[in-house]
């Protein structure tokens, strides 16, 4: 008891020390005040003093707008010591005071030591900079990056929205970025067309289509990713021989990663007209009713209604059961 009173009491000749004495002046508060509002515009010049020189030197927007936040806090941690010292407060002490500096870590820095590591991380593995197109897959978000700070990561989707993810999250998921060197990204779409179809013909007026849409990459020299190349002209390829029909696969190359959705809407769409006009059909199933010697037999009688020597003019309607049993005795699918 007498340990746990000893202990208590250095705390409050701790706290004692770094607190002042007696109160602030009002004029001690007026300057202070100003020295407040001084450091805080003089942050923001000092960064658009340095910035153009940070910008030019390091080439990375991330890293840069990182640089200049960082040159930003450093302005204001030493107006908050002169503004301190102005009111009487020992800023060395205050940092220094072990007592003060584990509670400061274990109720507000805590949680956020997590996210500055991953941050760090992000900036020194650039998996994606300000400006790429990215996808979190599990999530399906995508969209571009708007910002990388050293907590968290801000991306701009394509439905106009923000998302803000947390950098110790974002480490831990999947992410595809489209613009990482190159914005040009390979896609494709399926079809089936009838066995009875010319299938040279359906894959060459395929590839003519796509070549004629904006955004496709026509033509040109063999695009390199990685140790393999890949004919920058549209290619349709046969990928299975299916039950209703042959199943082409055409791939092609776009320019720009955001126009995904519009450019496989625009070569379908042009796929389809040059077909109807080329007489090439596209595939569907087909339903046949087959009638044979285990289908039963139906019961079917001529209607003699319009027959002048016939008195009854319900002679030869077949009844219900007889009609329901006509129509779906003895039939099954193929």
């Amino acid at each position: 008891m007498r340990e746990v009173l000893q202990s208590t009491d250095a705390v409050g000749d701790e706290v004692n020390g770094i607190l002042p004495s007696s109160l602030p002046t009002v004029t001690e508060l007026t300057l202070a005040l100003v020295v407040l509002l001084v450091g805080w515009f003089l942050s923001k010049l000092v960064v658009r003093l340095v910035g153009r020189t940070v910008a030019r030197r390091i080439e990375r927007p991330s890293v840069t707008r990182t640089v200049l936040r960082g040159v930003r806090v450093a302005v204001l941690f030493v107006t908050v010591l002169v503004v301190g010292a102005i009111l009487g407060l020992s800023g060395g002490q205050i940092f220094l005071s072990v007592t003060v500096v584990s509670a400061v870590i274990a109720v507000v820095l805590a949680p956020l030591v997590s996210s500055f590591i991953n941050g760090f991380f992000v900036l020194a593995d650039r998996p994606y900079e300000i400006g790429d197109m990215i996808e979190v897959t599990d999530e399906g978000h995508r969209g571009f990056v708007e910002d990388i700070t050293m907590r968290y990561t801000k991306i701009f989707t394509l439905q106009n929205t923000f998302i803000v993810i947390s950098n110790s999250e974002i480490q831990q998921r999947d992410v595809i970025n489209y613009s990482a060197e190159d914005e040009r990204t390979r896609i494709s779409v399926a079809f089936e067309i009838t066995y009875e179809s010319d299938l040279e013909a359906a894959r060459r007026h395929a590839e003519r289509s796509a070549r004629g849409v904006d955004n496709v990459i026509s033509g040109g020299p063999d695009i390199r990713i990685g140790s393999a190349r890949y004919a920058a002209a549209p290619v349709c390829t046969v990928q299975e021989y299916a039950d209703n029909g042959v199943l082409l696969e055409l791939f092609f190359w776009i320019e720009h990663p955001y126009k995904q959705q519009i450019a496989r809407s625009a070569v379908h769409t042009a796929v389809r007209e040059r077909f109807l006009d080329n007489g090439i059909e596209f595939a569907y199933p087909h339903r046949h009713h087959v009638f044979d010697d285990t289908s039963g037999v139906g019961r079917l009688a001529v209607d003699s209604r319009g027959d002048p020597d016939s008195g009854d003019e319900t002679r030869g309607r077949p009844s219900a059961a007889e009609g329901a049993n006509s129509d779906t005795t003895g039939t099954r699918n193929e």
